[in-house]
């Protein structure tokens, strides 16, 4: 069997499993780091492993613009192409949807987009969608779906989940004419409502009835504040099926993590390491430290004693502060490199500690690591 799904461990609404792939098993609760274009920016694939990732997310909308899904195709999909033997999940340019609002125009046979490279049109439609995803070739595909802007505008909210459900509907019959899960790709559907716990119990029902290797969480993170986007990862993760991996996409920090882990969350994605790591922050069991503060100067300490990461074994605060404030690259690149293995190391202790039956000992810890040093300068 190319895909599989097993949990391993139960602490509450928490679980820890093996999602196996075509590329390799992921150990879950798990992170996959954001390579948009076929790379995460400053880390090479090798170092991305010694990291302790195990999967990876690549953006199909903007691999469909440059350098073009047919041309990876060629040169032998997208693992080879960026040279990562693990496992891949495309995302379906759902969110380009909602991100791009101003630049969409939606109808109900799909979406027409402009693209950030030339301005020409490009049109997405569920079919093209799982197209252009098995050109590339990734272990898990998404399904085209439709998130709205505001999240508590109830009739836009549940006119997009409506549309998603039929466009998923369309993707599935797409991707079982291609073969199906015997194409060695496993199809994600995306569950949408919005804020409205009622919407999204609909849509679950909606999505599960198609009985896909694995379901999505979407529209959360979308401009809402912590406590509704926690409301509706609370009352829509434990509604999915038991024994199907669970993706909430696009969150966050380390407490949002911790807090969806805890809802029966399996997998997550987003820019949150990566994105601070380029702006001079850096995410430690004290909090998040902003290394173009005057306080690092000549600070002689790693950035955490016990970190693992090349930042951390080999250079001390006053260095990578030096680097920063200098503008050196390097800054960027060791600094998103600490912040993707501190997401690592935070998913792989929720998962020891979930085998463990100790997972709620884990909050305090987690929130310490939640809050900031200051804010960050211009």
């Amino acid at each position: 069997m190319t895909f599989d799904f097993r949990v391993e461990a139960r602490d509450g609404l928490a679980r820890a499993g093996r999602f196996l792939t075509p590329h390799g098993a992921v150990a879950t609760p798990a992170f996959m780091p954001v390579g948009t274009r076929g790379s995460v920016k400053g880390v090479r694939p090798d170092e991305l492993r010694r990291l302790g990732t195990q999967m990876v997310l690549a953006n199909a909308y903007h691999l469909a613009l440059r350098p073009g899904a047919e041309r990876v195709r060629e040169l032998g999909g997208l693992h080879r192409f960026m040279a990562w033997d693990g496992p891949l999940l495309t995302d379906s340019g759902g969110y380009q949807i909602f991100s791009l609002e101003a630049l969409t125009a939606i109808d109900e046979d799909g979406a027409t987009l402009r693209s950030v490279v030339d301005g020409s049109r490009v049109r997405f439609t569920p079919e093209s969608v799982m197209a252009l995803e098995r050109a590339l070739g990734a272990d898990v595909i998404m399904a085209l779906d439709h998130c709205t802007s505001d999240p508590t505008a109830r009739a836009a909210v549940e006119d997009a989940t409506a549309r998603t459900q039929r466009w998923l509907g369309r993707c599935v019959e797409a991707w079982r004419t291609a073969g199906g899960i015997d194409s060695g790709q496993a199809l994600f559907g995306i569950v949408q409502g919005g804020a409205f716990e009622d919407l999204r119990a609909r849509a679950v029902e909606e999505v599960t009835a198609h009985e896909l290797p694995g379901y999505a969480i979407g529209g959360v993170s979308v401009g809402e504040d912590r406590a509704a986007m926690r409301r509706a990862v609370e009352s829509t993760a434990p509604l999915l099926p038991a024994d199907k991996p669970r993706y909430l996409m696009g969150v966050g920090t380390p407490l949002d993590l911790y807090e969806a882990v805890r809802s029966g969350v399996d997998l997550f994605d987003c820019v949150t390491p990566t994105r601070h790591g380029r702006n001079h922050q850096a995410f430690t069991w004290e909090g998040r430290l902003n290394l173009r503060n005057a306080r690092h100067e000549r600070d002689p300490r790693p950035l955490e004693d016990d970190c693992d990461c090349p930042a951390c074994r080999h250079f001390s605060r006053a260095y990578l502060r030096h680097l920063c404030m200098a503008r050196e690259m390097l800054a960027a690149v060791l600094l998103t490199q600490h912040n993707l293995r501190f997401f690592h190391r935070c998913m792989e202790s929720m998962r020891v500690a979930i085998t463990r039956g100790e997972l709620a000992a884990l909050s305090t810890r987690i929130e310490r690591a939640q809050g900031r040093e200051g804010v960050l300068e211009s």
